[in-house]
């Protein structure tokens, strides 16, 4: 361990003297109250210390001693359900110390100790083992079985494996290792949260993440092990957005990163969450949940801990075999962030006071997501998807950190304040949103849900981009100088963006759309424009088209029931085919 002497504090920011032995990146602790910091610049013999606790009272001359490892999470059972900070210090242990008011200082294991857990062996005595190899297995919640795995680096033979209660930091295996040399491992793991897990391979993904939400699972899927960015303006549902993600996506694991938002709205994501229910499993959705506090309210440093937290948390569950999915929720407050402290590192700034190595950080955080085989010798396949909400300023875009975001991921999710004003949820735009991802998911879709999916999908955007132009000529000499077939498509995407995108966040037959129900509502809306189209070609009155009953059916079949499916769905396609032939044949006499 090196000891150094502060001489010089702004704000979170601490250098100090005499600390020629550390390293980038390792931990220290700075003044009487050991406040917790990470060294993030070396100059000589000087540090410079990103200080994760308020820095008031600390006065130069104070002491600064180094703990001599990196910035790390401790992995094991425990992870579940609870809610860290930045640091992985775990909120409730905190207050049990401190009360409600957290005080600076506070020393607390991020994870229990000293309860015990039922450790049941998977491998046995003999068993040649290497790192990713799964152990043994710990009944965490009713929902997530945790795998107890060899650590990173350890390959032998099990000398000694046994069953029963353990503390996570009593030994449970003895490895004899390819050295000759037994040694024994505890459940407890740690890893430096700057280092992303590493993997056996990684995947091309392919297989989409579906979410029930039909603006997402149609126009702008994303996959299981994909990026995504879901920016927009303040009230436009960034938070409402990943709470339905969070809910409904078809992953194992939810870790929710709340970083530098509002205090007020991180308390109801706390309160909220262990209120809903999980609708694969009937239980609290926290019994598949970690997450991680960091509110504006907070001091700043720590927001910049809180991602590179909850991503590794995120890999170490992805090498157990699960999909995991991440939400980050803002990476705005994140890259607020790290603008202060590059300012009072003295740093050269980019574009309006951003790091210039704004775009390789984020860069960093969103590769470490993606679908891959894992460590060990069973081949396991596991992806770990990244969702970061972005908050620009007055909902501009064109800001560095949006721009920055949307040169890495594949997949944006544009919100519109207009479209939540209106009510209309999801409020993310179909003229501004996009997926990378379309090819490999559209072989996908077409193999395993309808074999014209790709071309339902094509169709539904062909529309919306018309309805888009035709809208511009409408504002200008008004609706009657469209000819009926224009007519018809303005009639068609109305009925795709009230009927289909648009979801009823308070109607249990709604909320959440099976891929195939998606389908089968599409279908319908695609086929009224395709019989509409040919019976204005054979002379049908428009008017009458636009009014017939069976589009009222159209409009409330997404509040059928799954159960209904086949039966409902299939007789008002046979009433809209027989509605328009009838219509045709009355205009032909």
């Amino acid at each position: 361990m090196s000891e150094g002497r502060i001489v010089k504090i702004s704000g979170p920011l601490v250098v100090a003297d005499g600390m020629r032995d550390v390293n980038l990146y390792d931990v220290v602790q700075v003044g009487p109250q050991k406040l917790i910091g990470e060294i993030i610049e070396m100059r000589g013999d000087q540090a410079s210390v990103q200080v994760y606790e308020e820095t008031a009272g600390l006065g130069p001359g104070s002491v600064v001693v180094t703990t001599g490892a990196q910035l790390s999470v401790e992995l094991a059972p425990g992870l579940i359900e609870t809610m860290f900070d930045g640091i992985q210090r775990p909120l409730k242990a905190m207050m049990d110390v401190a009360g409600t008011n957290i005080t600076r200082g506070i020393e607390v294991t991020p994870l229990n100790h000293e309860k015990k857990w039922d450790f049941v062996p998977v491998a046995k005595v003999g068993d040649k083992v290497e790192a990713g190899d799964i152990l043994g297995t710990v009944q965490e919640t009713p929902v997530v079985l945790h795998k107890i795995m060899v650590p990173h680096r350890v390959s032998g033979t099990i000398e000694k494996i046994e069953a029963g209660s353990f503390t996570i930091i009593e030994p449970i295996v003895t490895i004899k290792g390819d050295d000759g040399e037994s040694h024994t491992y505890p459940m407890l793991q740690k890893w430096p949260v700057r280092i992303g897990r590493p993997y056996k391979q990684k995947l091309a993904p392919g297989v989409p993440m579906i979410t029930g939400q039909r603006v997402i699972d149609t126009l702008f899927p994303l996959p299981k092990g994909g990026t995504a960015a879901v920016p927009g303006p303040f009230g436009s549902g960034k938070t409402v957005i990943q709470h339905q993600l969070a809910k409904w996506s078809d992953v194992d694991i939810v870790v929710y990163v709340g970083c530098g938002e509002r205090g007020n709205e991180m308390t109801d994501v706390l309160l909220e969450f262990p209120e809903l229910a999980d609708p694969r499993t009937g239980e609290s959705l926290m019994k598949r949940t970690i997450m991680i506090a960091n509110t504006s309210d907070m001091p700043v440093a720590a927001r910049e801990a809180s991602i590179y937290t909850g991503i590794t948390i995120g890999e170490y569950f992805r090498d157990m075999g699960y999909h995991v999915a991440i939400m980050a929720d803002s990476t705005s407050r994140w890259a607020e962030a790290l603008r202060e402290m590059s300012g009072r590192l003295e740093e050269m700034p980019g574009e309006e006071g951003y790091p210039a190595y704004l775009t390789s950080r984020l860069a960093q955080f969103y590769e470490r997501a993606g679908s891959v085989i894992c460590k060990g010798q069973e081949g396991r396949k596991a992806s770990l998807t990244a969702i970061g909400a972005v908050s620009p300023p007055g909902g501009d875009i064109s800001e560095p950190v949006s721009q920055a975001t949307l040169r890495i991921v594949k997949v944006f999710w544009g919100l519109d304040s207009s479209l939540a004003y209106a009510r209309h949820f999801p409020a993310i735009s179909w003229l501004n949103s996009y997926s990378l991802y379309i090819e490999t998911i559209s072989r996908w879709m077409n193999e395993n849900v309808d074999e014209n999916w790709r071309r339902y999908r094509d169709i539904t955007m062909e529309l919306l981009q018309k309805e888009s132009e035709l809208e511009e000529i409408v504002r200008l000499v008004g609706v009657d100088a469209l000819s009926a077939s224009e007519r018809l498509v303005l009639e068609s995407a109305r009925s795709i963006r009230e009927d289909y995108l648009q979801q009823n966040s308070f109607d249990e037959n709604d909320y959440y759309t099976s891929l195939k129900k998606q389908t089968s509502l599409l279908k319908l809306v695609i086929q009224y424009y395709e019989h509409g189209s040919e019976a204005l070609q054979r002379g049908a009155d428009m008017n009458k088209l636009f009014s017939l009953p069976v589009r009222e059916r159209i409009a409330r079949a997404k509040y059928t029931p799954d159960a209904d499916l086949s039966t409902g769905f299939a007789a008002i396609a046979k009433e809209l085919e027989e509605s328009i032939n009838a219509l045709v044949e009355k205009e032909a006499e």
